[in-house]
């Protein structure tokens, strides 16, 4: 297990997407993945109350209640860290104070559940003061109905607006951020935002760890992958795409492991990442991400993915 930050959250460094619950993962089959999750030793899913308003005939809270009903089904409420999201879902855009007000009171139904572990902004609401956000959410953590709270999406400078405005207003503060970010998608995260978050101590998640699946090593030339990703993930199989599948089949052959695991073991090796976001959507695609949580990288090979990851001279 590992701690956020400076919460007293202690998580499996591994934090299992809830997005495809719902939507490409059926009420039963989300349960398998959940079980095989929690029997290899996880304790902490991601979720949004929009998860997944996109699919034909759903209005969002799909994935929320799944985990609920999992929950409730395995009695085992305490053992997990659930985080899940506000300010996508539809209706309920944006993070002014009623939104997340609104907004909370059906997720905690969904999840049912009477805390949130780790409740984050979804992306920046440029229309509202980070002020009127962030007191909504400290409202939150004083009802006892958040514990903490987070960002997801945001640049370098809002992050850094909030973070002194909690500072200054004496508000809950954000304790993570969720970035896209993954050993071939790093200039968004790399740079200014990393070191906002190393400086101020905020644990880093990123979500589309495995590039939409592209890092899983499933995607090469020739190959037909049935998901609802595969033409997102294909998007990366190009030269330089060739060059890191290459440098992860190698370090995943020399340890024996998955190529999705040295992907998501990469990642964990960055300062600030705590636990990167990887979905599943049968117990089998799982098997291959879990041994991320153990794994550690030398040197080496660390600087292996990252030469195949940058330009030719």
């Amino acid at each position: 297990m590992t701690t956020i930050a400076t919460t007293d959250l202690d998580v499996f460094p591994l934090c299992l997407g809830g997005n495809v619950f719902g939507w490409t993962a059926d009420e039963a089959a989300s349960f398998a993945v959940l079980d095989a999750y929690a029997a290899a030793g996880g304790n902490f899913v991601d979720t949004a109350d929009s998860y997944s308003f996109w699919a034909p005939g759903h209005t969002g809270g799909e994935s929320e209640t799944i985990i609920g009903r999992w929950m409730a089904a395995r009695g085992n409420r305490d053992d997990m860290v659930i985080a899940t999201k506000v300010g996508m879902f539809p209706g309920l855009e944006g993070v002014a104070a009623k939104t997340v007000r609104t907004a909370v009171e059906g997720s905690l139904e969904r999840l049912g559940t009477d805390r949130i572990d780790l409740y984050y902004a979804h992306r920046d609401d440029p229309d509202t003061p980070v002020e009127e956000t962030l007191s909504a959410l400290d409202d939150l953590v004083r009802a006892g109905k958040v514990r903490y709270v987070a960002a997801s999406n945001f640049g370098a400078a809002r992050l850094a607006e909030g973070l002194a405005a909690s500072d200054r207003e004496e508000l809950a503060r954000y304790v993570a951020l969720q970035p896209h970010y993954n050993l071939v998608e790093r200039d968004d995260y790399e740079g200014e935002l990393a070191d906002l978050c190393a400086r101020e101590h905020l644990a880093c998640a990123p979500y589309f760890a495995l590039a939409k699946g592209f890092l899983t090593g499933k995607y090469r030339p020739g190959a037909t992958v049935d998901s609802s990703r595969a033409e997102a993930a294909r998007a990366y199989l190009d030269e330089r795409g060739l060059r890191v599948l290459d440098a992860l089949d190698r370090v995943a052959a020399a340890r024996g492991t998955p190529v999705a695991a040295v992907a998501l073991a990469w990642l964990l090796a960055q300062p600030t990442v705590v636990a990167p976001i990887a979905s599943a959507r049968t117990p089998e695609q799982l098997a291959d991400l879990v041994p991320a949580a153990t794994l550690r990288l030398t040197a080496e090979e660390v600087a292996a993915l990252d030469s195949a990851v940058a330009p030719t001279p």
